[in-house]
Formats: C-alpha cells, structure tokens, sequence
C-alpha cells in the first residue's frame, strides 16, 4: 500500500510510523523544512496519548525528551489553591504524564519515522487530490503529482486536506485567547503543573529542570492587539504566582491566536482521511494525545480492511469519543472567559468541590482508554 501524508508534525509522524507497521511504504510531505526551535511552545500527553505511542513502540523514547509531571494544582486568581490531582492520569495509573516542548517532539517522532523507512519530503505540501483510478492523485505545491493508495490529511487546523474532502467544510475562527510562551528563572516545585485560573487568562508554569517553562492565554477579543512584557505584567498584576514567574523571564514569545473549529462533518472519502487537529482540534491539553489516538485506529483498520471499508471503520471507531472530548474542550475554554469577583467566587467553590469529589470519576473515560496492540508486518 502507497501512502501519501500530509503534514510532518504529531499526527502526520506517527500515522507514518504505525503504517509503516503494518507494512505501508509512505511518503510524508511537510510545508516546513525543519522541527527546530521554540515555535509552539510547550504541550502535554496524558496516559491515554502516551499507552498509544507505546503500540509503535516509541513512548519511552519520547519520554526521555519531556518533564514527568505527576501532580497538577489548580490556584485560584487571589492565591487559594482549589486543589490538587493527578495531572493527566488517574491515581492508580503508575504512568505520570509528561510536558513536552512540541519542537523536540517533532523532531523526535520525525527521526523515528525516518528510522523506521519513512521519506520525509521537506519543503513541499499538497495542494490538491483527485480520484485515480483505485486510488487518489495527490498535486504537490510544485506541479508534480503523486499517485497513492490512500491520502492522509495530518495538516493540522489549516488544513488544506479538510476542504478538498468538502469544499463547504467549517473553517477555524478566532477563539478570544492568545497564548504567549516563555521561560523564567523563578523556580517551582518540580513534578507539578500549575494553572492559576487568573483574571485576564489562565497561566500555567512548571519547573523543567533547568529553566520554567510558563504559558500566559491571555483573554483578548482583538487578535492584533500587541503583547509584551509589559502587557503580562499588568494583566496578571492580581495573581502574585504568576507575577513572580512574569518579573524574571528569560524568554518570551511571540503571541499565538487560538482558534476554534465547528464540527466536522466529513472525515474521509474512499482514499481520503483526516486525522487530529485536520479533523477535531479537541483543546484541554489532548490535542497531540487524540491524535496519537486517531493514527493507531487507522493503522489498526487498515491492517486488516481494504481502504474504503477502513476509513469508514476508523471513523465510527472515533467519533463518540472525540465529541465527548470536543465537549469538554467546549466546556474548558468557558471557564477562561473573565468574570466579576462574585462570579470568580461561585466558580471557585465549585470548582474546588468538583476536583476534591468528582474528578477522578469525571475523567476516568479519558485518562483510561487503552487503544490496544497494533500489528507488526515486514
């Protein structure tokens, strides 16, 4: 089988690498020539990402290149500490979650799929795609074509594979909030993520060893509107924690707009398919952990279906589990928006009954999902 990936970042990586699994030779073409650098910032896998990048056999691997956060806290706006959990996992799972910069984790899963016999094909994206015969013909940027057996769009939220599959298909939208990344030489307890549910935005921070790493999301309405230092300053000028981490930054990025997507209605043709955020940009920290999801189901469909049948198979395999993730994502980025000190009271209290009482039930769906073995074929 001839694969054809769009996209070289999380999703487009492992998807080649659990291909090449099962015995697919795949091409992966990537808009940009390299994964180095800080752009993007810091992410997260949970257990559930991480017990899927274990079926490629590549979790200890990634691992080695992250922090292993245990604990999470969350902190109210004044200081109060609304409560302590496992941070992406549940109590039982000996597992630990870990934070990872998404440049080292690219690099890392693009040297495996290298590894593994993948061509990476820098520089390069696909433009358009058209049905070939019992296959699909994929038009690169630079006019050439490629025929293949199937076409994965792992082009992320932009995707250019989303409306190729439907022409009418939703298309991201500014979601109020802009995310600044940065580093500070102000320390913290080590093994622990940190939010602070703050007035102007959430911000989170955690020691990375040598430096920690921090992220304001900052609640913004006008997407054009600078962000400096300064700016952090004053709006997290009531969260003392914050403030702290804010008064002895090494680095600091330049802002990202975050974005939200309305249901997808289509995932696949008969040889075309999306995966991670191309198809479901899901939020609440399990972005890169779905989409480690989405390309172990694929690959498992495909071991033993013919395209079509498979695709469709992947589909119906996903789509509850990422609605009820898409909901809570929903529900989350809800939580960031300002509110008056009243409000910000009620929504601590509840907050921290609900993360004393109800939250290792409340997310045992998700931290325990198992996406099973996938096979091995020469």
């Amino acid at each position: 089988m001839q694969v054809t990936v769009a996209g070289g970042g999380v999703a487009g990586t492992v998807s080649a690498i659990a291909l090449r699994r099962i015995g697919a030779d795949v091409t992966v073409y990537e808009t940009y020539p390299a994964a180095a650098g800080d752009i993007g910032g810091f992410i997260s896998l949970a257990t559930n990402g991480l017990r899927a990048l274990d079926a490629v056999g590549f979790e200890e691997t990634v691992r080695a290149c992250g922090v292993d956060v245990a604990v999470q806290r969350m902190w109210a706006s004044g200081g109060k500490l609304l409560g302590e959990n496992p941070r992406g996992r549940r109590s039982t799972d000996l597992r630990h979650s870990i934070t990872i910069r998404r440049a080292d984790l690219v690099a890392t899963l693009r040297d495996a799929a290298a590894a593994a016999g993948v061509r990476i094909v820098t520089g390069e994206r696909v433009t358009d795609a058209e049905p070939a015969g019992d296959g699909v013909r994929v038009t690169l940027e630079g006019g050439n074509t490629v025929d293949s057996d199937l076409l994965i769009g792992a082009d992320g939220i932009w995707s250019t594979i989303r409306t190729i599959l439907d022409a009418d298909a939703p298309r991201p939208d500014y979601a109020g909030i802009l995310t600044v990344f940065g580093t500070s030489t102000t320390r913290t307890p080590p093994g622990v993520f940190n939010m602070i549910m703050g007035r102007g935005g959430a911000f989170a921070h955690l020691d990375a060893g040598d430096t920690t790493w921090w992220a304001a999301q900052v609640l913004e309405p006008d997407p054009d509107t600078p962000i400096d230092l300064g700016v952090l300053r004053d709006r997290y000028r009531h969260e003392e924690q914050a403030l702290a981490i804010l008064e002895n930054v090494t680095d600091l990025q330049r802002p990202t707009r975050d974005h939200a997507l309305a249901l997808v209605p289509t995932w696949h043709s008969d040889r075309i398919v999306l995966v991670g955020d191309a198809a479901h940009p899901v939020g609440a920290g399990q972005g890169a952990s779905m989409a480690i999801e989405d390309t172990i189901v694929l690959a498992q469909r495909l071991a033993t279906e013919p395209v079509p049948a498979a695709l469709a198979a992947y589909d119906a395999a996903r789509r509850a589990r990422i609605g009820k993730m898409l909901k809570a994502g929903h529900d989350n980025r809800a939580r960031k928006k300002a509110a008056g000190p009243v409000r910000r009271h009620v929504t601590d209290t509840v907050m921290s009954f609900g993360l004393k009482h109800f939250y290792e039930k409340a997310t045992g769906w998700l931290y325990n999902y198992d996406v099973g073995e996938l096979p091995v074929r020469a």
